[in-house]
Protein backbone atom coordinates (compact mmCIF):
# COMPACT_ATOMS: atom_id res chain seq x y z
CA UNK A 1 0.00 0.00 0.00
CA UNK A 2 2.66 2.49 1.09
CA UNK A 3 6.42 2.16 0.63
CA UNK A 4 9.14 4.12 2.39
CA UNK A 5 12.56 4.13 0.76
CA UNK A 6 15.53 5.44 2.70
CA UNK A 7 18.87 6.58 1.32
CA UNK A 8 21.98 8.43 2.42
CA UNK A 9 23.53 6.11 4.98
CA UNK A 10 27.18 5.15 4.98
CA UNK A 11 30.51 5.33 6.77
CA UNK A 12 31.73 8.64 8.13
CA UNK A 13 34.47 9.74 10.50
CA UNK A 14 33.66 11.22 13.91
CA UNK A 15 32.76 14.87 13.54
CA UNK A 16 31.49 14.33 10.01
CA UNK A 17 28.04 14.78 8.51
CA UNK A 18 25.47 12.69 6.66
CA UNK A 19 22.04 13.45 5.28
CA UNK A 20 19.37 10.76 5.24
CA UNK A 21 16.32 10.89 2.97
CA UNK A 22 13.11 8.90 3.06
CA UNK A 23 10.57 9.06 0.26
CA UNK A 24 7.04 7.73 0.67
CA UNK A 25 5.01 6.42 -2.25
CA UNK A 26 1.89 4.39 -2.94
CA UNK A 27 -1.74 4.86 -2.01
CA UNK A 28 -1.23 7.99 0.05
CA UNK A 29 -4.15 10.23 0.90
CA UNK A 30 -2.34 12.22 3.56
CA UNK A 31 0.85 11.88 5.61
CA UNK A 32 0.78 13.04 9.20
CA UNK A 33 3.81 12.80 11.48
CA UNK A 34 7.04 11.42 10.07
CA UNK A 35 10.15 10.47 11.96
CA UNK A 36 13.49 8.77 12.25
CA UNK A 37 14.35 6.00 14.67
CA UNK A 38 17.53 4.00 15.16
CA UNK A 39 18.49 0.59 16.46
CA UNK A 40 21.69 -1.15 17.45
CA UNK A 41 22.11 -4.90 17.98
CA UNK A 42 20.55 -6.09 21.21
CA UNK A 43 18.77 -2.82 21.90
CA UNK A 44 15.26 -1.54 21.34
CA UNK A 45 14.53 0.84 18.51
CA UNK A 46 14.72 4.39 19.82
CA UNK A 47 13.30 7.69 18.65
CA UNK A 48 15.72 10.11 17.02
CA UNK A 49 13.44 12.86 15.75
CA UNK A 50 9.88 13.46 14.58
CA UNK A 51 8.16 16.17 12.58
CA UNK A 52 4.46 16.91 12.14
CA UNK A 53 2.85 17.86 8.86
CA UNK A 54 2.87 21.48 10.10
CA UNK A 55 6.62 21.33 10.79
CA UNK A 56 6.74 20.98 14.56
CA UNK A 57 9.77 18.95 15.59
CA UNK A 58 10.87 16.80 18.50
CA UNK A 59 14.34 15.40 19.17
CA UNK A 60 15.98 12.88 21.43
CA UNK A 61 18.21 14.60 23.94
CA UNK A 62 21.28 12.81 22.62
CA UNK A 63 20.96 14.39 19.16
CA UNK A 64 19.49 17.80 19.97
CA UNK A 65 21.66 20.55 18.50
CA UNK A 66 23.44 18.14 16.13
CA UNK A 67 20.63 16.63 14.03
CA UNK A 68 17.92 18.46 12.08
CA UNK A 69 14.75 16.86 10.76
CA UNK A 70 12.83 18.45 7.89
CA UNK A 71 10.26 17.43 5.30
CA UNK A 72 9.02 18.32 1.85
CA UNK A 73 5.30 17.68 1.83
CA UNK A 74 5.05 18.09 -1.94
CA UNK A 75 7.55 15.24 -2.38
CA UNK A 76 6.31 13.12 0.55
CA UNK A 77 9.89 13.09 1.77
CA UNK A 78 11.50 13.48 5.17
CA UNK A 79 15.16 14.29 5.76
CA UNK A 80 17.60 13.96 8.63
CA UNK A 81 20.69 16.16 8.55
CA UNK A 82 23.24 14.71 10.94
CA UNK A 83 26.21 16.85 11.95
CA UNK A 84 29.02 16.38 14.48
CA UNK A 85 28.51 12.63 14.32
CA UNK A 86 29.79 10.48 17.15
CA UNK A 87 30.63 6.79 17.33
CA UNK A 88 27.55 6.28 19.50
CA UNK A 89 25.38 7.43 16.59
CA UNK A 90 26.29 4.21 14.77
CA UNK A 91 23.05 2.31 14.14
CA UNK A 92 20.53 1.27 11.55
CA UNK A 93 18.27 4.25 10.96
CA UNK A 94 14.60 3.68 10.13
CA UNK A 95 12.09 6.06 8.65
CA UNK A 96 8.51 6.06 9.94
CA UNK A 97 5.40 7.71 8.55
CA UNK A 98 1.81 7.85 9.75
CA UNK A 99 -0.30 7.67 6.63
CA UNK A 100 -3.96 7.80 5.80
CA UNK A 101 -4.17 5.33 2.96
CA UNK A 102 -6.37 6.35 0.04
CA UNK A 103 -10.01 5.30 0.43
CA UNK A 104 -9.61 4.28 4.06
CA UNK A 105 -10.59 6.25 7.17
CA UNK A 106 -7.72 5.09 9.36
CA UNK A 107 -4.13 6.23 9.84
CA UNK A 108 -1.50 3.50 9.72
CA UNK A 109 2.16 3.48 10.61
CA UNK A 110 4.68 2.38 7.99
CA UNK A 111 8.41 1.71 8.24
CA UNK A 112 11.27 1.84 5.82
CA UNK A 113 13.78 -0.97 5.39
CA UNK A 114 16.52 0.82 7.31
CA UNK A 115 19.84 2.33 6.32
CA UNK A 116 23.15 1.73 8.09
CA UNK A 117 25.04 4.68 9.54
CA UNK A 118 28.53 3.89 10.79
CA UNK A 119 30.71 6.48 12.53
CA UNK A 120 34.31 5.34 12.83
CA UNK A 121 37.92 6.33 12.10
Amino acid sequence: QVQLVESGGGLVQPGGSLRLSCAASGRIFEIYAMGWYRQTPGKQRELVATITSEGSTNYAGSVKGRFTISRDNAKNTVYLQMNSLKSEDTAVYYCNANVQVTATPTVQGFWGQGTQVSVSL
